[in-house]
């Protein structure tokens, strides 16, 4: 993607359909007069009172124990510079956003215009009691120092300036591990830091705060290496600089066992990291592009642990790893700070979670058998759904032990079990889809691609390297709406009706008569039948000239599903092809089948949509917990409709009675699990978040679907093709173009499983 198109895009997506990336909700009822009352005039006079006798009361009554504000002058914004309060509050809504979708904190972006810290400080101050938490953001060093310093003094809640210790806490404990798996002790290694900024000095503070030595530490600034008999000196500065005779990096490097990268790209040469000390530890977190690519770095050095700030190598240096779960724990236990101790608690449980097994669900999403404590695992993943139920409580305990907690926590399972319920846990679906597609891209035929917003999608595709697209359709066309996109790429485009592959178009005619001469099909028929998009990519898939196709935007259901079963069938032993949609909802996401296919199907037909849907979800890293819904609850109904659910869940405890499913059960009674237990304590069902719903027939689940996605705006993933020998999905008339790149990463996907099963069977032959 040009410089220029990703300029365009990153302003659209700012400014449409809204402008800015956060609002404000209510989260309690306001339909009737009644309402209103309670929560303005006269009913909010009772809450004021009782907070009036008692400040702590706040916490009971309203939103401060879950808001933090994002403050920011615009001094120090990323790698931009001082470029003004205004200009720094994208960034500071994107921080607030991170905080919502990663630990369910209400982030609030402030934006001061003052570079004045008297002035800063007074301000933050006044407007303290609004919040439970106070994140700094983006301010220029040294004044980052003394502005946190004083807020932490002079506050009563948590106060953390994450440009310094969130850095220092994700490097901390990457760096605790990486010694551990080379033997080194950290009061005996010699650290070279990088960047002599509110990061570096903090990072530099904390390390030694587990064991470093100041005299084995050499920091170094834009003037070289930071001695102490250099004039003028910060009081930061000097309380890093050394004693050494040397000036340079190169001179720093020579027998260093641990670099630090905190300044800019491409000052580390693969001469310095020769001449490093045996199994060197190089973390170059400058961002965008380190102090030595990655590449680079490893192609120079077998023996090297590396770490950057980049999502597309190991070891990823990410402070959303920390500053949500560290403000969760503070926030829960209504800590007056966030001190020393509570910083360390957050690095070791960072630490020690990297060594703990990883859950399926994170080794799917980053597409690996097994993701284990090594080289290129010493930090977790910032899809690791643990990290929500593993830091918090480590920084509760810190603060509780440390005498900073007003509210301590007493039933700690309870809390792990509500930290879980948080948002952003599970709602990562779409994230973890893309990344999973990303690790080994197939080829995805594009079955409509003279419309120009499944051009669209396609270019999203390519661009963000989900799949590689293949474009069926006019060419000339084709190339004009690529032209109007900008979409320069050479990517293959396909007329199969056109004179360049009529050879092809014949073989493929010659093979679909063979298919299907017996079920009517004439060689007239398979000719003419080649000639359509949805025949000619079903059959390309078929002889392995493609790995998944995508169709249906433009055309009604039934007719691209009539090409696909005549072309590609079913798989080996099912009986009725399905499809599924992942829902992405406040509860979680919902799997819910068959949203399109089986009007009505028997027992048998349910117990197998069943258990194709419960892969689905294994598939995706979930443990299916599956409802099969009736309007009737454990034989209140002997009605048909009834009867055929409750055989289903019959046929499913016989044939697979390690699955969690039950039924029949209505639908209110799936969702809520206290009213599922107290009622119907004896099914499989009682106590469990169920995540899987199977419905009686199209009509229901259908209906379903789109209600959830035209009322509460919840994501839909699908419909999702299940049954087929080969990976074609079809979309709904009119698909949106996030929609139609979702579903080509479910086809990637979809093609990258086959080829694991394929590849596993021939290895256990």
């Amino acid at each position: 993607m040009s410089k220029e198109k990703q300029r365009r895009e990153a302003l659209i997506y700012h400014a449409k359909p809204h402008p800015g990336k956060i609002k404000v909700v209510p989260t309690k009822p306001y339909a009737t007069q009644r309402d209103l009352a309670l929560a303005y005039s006269p009913g909010v006079a009772e809450p004021c009172l009782e907070i009036e006798k008692n400040k702590e009361e706040v916490y009971r009554y309203t939103s401060k124990g879950n808001t933090v504000a994002v403050i920011s002058n615009g001094t120090a914004v990323l790698g931009l510079g001082n470029i003004g309060p205004e200009a720094s509050k994208p960034v500071m809504e994107g921080k607030s956003l991170l905080f919502k979708i990663f630990a369910d904190i209400d982030g609030i972006d402030i934006e001061l215009d003052t570079e004045n810290v008297d002035k800063f400080v007074e301000t933050v101050k006044t407007i303290a009691p609004t919040f439970g938490g106070i994140n700094l953001e983006d301010i220029k060093a040294p004044e980052a120092f003394e502005i946190e310093q004083r807020l932490k003094e002079e506050l009563d809640i948590p106060v953390m300036h994450d440009d310094q210790h969130g850095t220092a806490i994700i490097s901390a404990a990457a760096l605790l591990n990486a010694l551990e798996l080379t033997g080194k002790k950290i009061e005996e290694v010699s650290i070279v830091i990088s960047g002599a900024g509110a990061a570096a000095i903090s990072c530099s503070r904390l390390y030694r705060a587990f064991g470093a030595q100041a005299k084995n530490m050499v920091m170094l600034d834009s003037k070289g290496v930071i001695r102490q008999d250099r004039e003028n000196l910060s009081s930061q500065k000097a309380e890093f600089a050394t004693a050494r005779k040397i000036d340079t990096l190169d001179e720093a490097m020579v027998d260093a066992d641990v670099f630090i990268g905190l300044s800019i790209a491409d000052i580390v040469s693969p001469g310095m990291l020769e001449s490093m000390a045996k199994d060197p530890i190089v973390f170059a977190m400058a961002n965008p592009d380190p102090e030595i690519a990655y590449d680079l770095a490893c192609s120079v050095r077998n023996d090297i642990i590396m770490a950057t700030g980049r999502s597309d190598h190991p070891n990823q240096v990410n402070n959303v790893l920390g500053f949500p779960f560290i403000f969760r724990g503070a926030l829960d236990v209504r800590a007056t700070k966030i001190n020393e101790e509570m910083k360390m608690a957050a690095v070791r449980a960072l630490a020690d979670l990297t060594k703990e097994p990883v859950p399926e669900q994170v080794n799917i999403t980053y597409d690996t058998t097994r993701l284990t404590f090594g080289r290129e695992y010493i930090i977790p993943k910032p899809f690791d759904p643990r990290l929500i139920a593993k830091i918090p409580p480590a920084v509760a305990k810190a603060a509780m032990e440390s005498g900073v907690a007003n509210a301590p926590i007493k039933n700690w399972q309870a809390y792990e079990e509500q930290l879980m319920q948080r948002s952003g846990n599970d709602n990562k679906v779409v994230r973890m889809l893309h990344n999973r597609a990303k690790v080994n891209p197939k080829r995805i035929v594009f079955a409509e691609a003279e419309l120009l917003d499944v051009i669209k999608a396609a270019q999203i595709v390519y661009e963000e390297g989900i799949a590689i697209p293949i474009l069926l359709g006019d060419k000339t066309t084709i190339q004009q709406l690529k032209a109007e996109l900008e979409f320069d790429a050479e990517v293959e485009i396909i007329d199969p009706r056109s004179d360049e592959y009529s050879e092809i178009r014949t073989e493929y005619a010659h093979k679909l008569w063979e298919l299907r001469k017996r079920k009517g099909e004439t060689e007239y028929s398979a000719r003419v039948n080649m000639g359509k998009r949805n025949y000619f990519g079903s059959m390309m898939l078929l002889e392995g000239a493609a790995d998944g196709m995508i169709s249906g935007y433009s055309r009604a259901y039934p007719k691209v599903l009539r090409p696909v079963f005549e072309v590609i069938g079913r798989a080996h032993g099912v009986e009725n092809a399905s499809t599924v949609n992942i829902m992405i909802t406040e509860h979680g996401p919902l799997f819910l089948a068959d949203t399109s296919i089986n009007i009505d199907p028997n027992a048998e037909e349910l117990a197998e949509i069943a258990q194709m849907t419960a892969n689905v979800a294994r598939t995706f890293g979930f443990d299916p917990v599956i409802a099969l819904l009736s309007y009737a609850n454990f034989g209140s109904s002997n009605h048909k409709e009834a009867v055929k659910v409750r055989e289903a869940v019959e046929i499913l405890h016989d044939k697979s009675p390690d699955l969690i499913v039950d039924g029949e059960i209505q639908t209110d009674f799936a969702l809520d699990q206290e009213l599922c237990h107290n009622n119907f304590p004896f099914s499989k069902l009682a106590g469990k978040k169920v995540n899987t719903f199977i419905f009686p027939n199209l009509d229901a689940a259908n209906i379903t679907y789109k209600l959830l996605k035209g009322l509460n705006k919840a994501d839909s993933i699908g419909p999702i093709m299940l049954g087929l020998r080969k990976p074609v999905h079809i979309l709904q008339l009119g698909a949106s173009v996030d929609e139609m790149v979702n579903m080509a990463a479910v086809a990637a996907i979809d093609a990258q499983e086959r080829e694991k099963r394929k590849k596993a069977k021939l290895e256990n032959a």
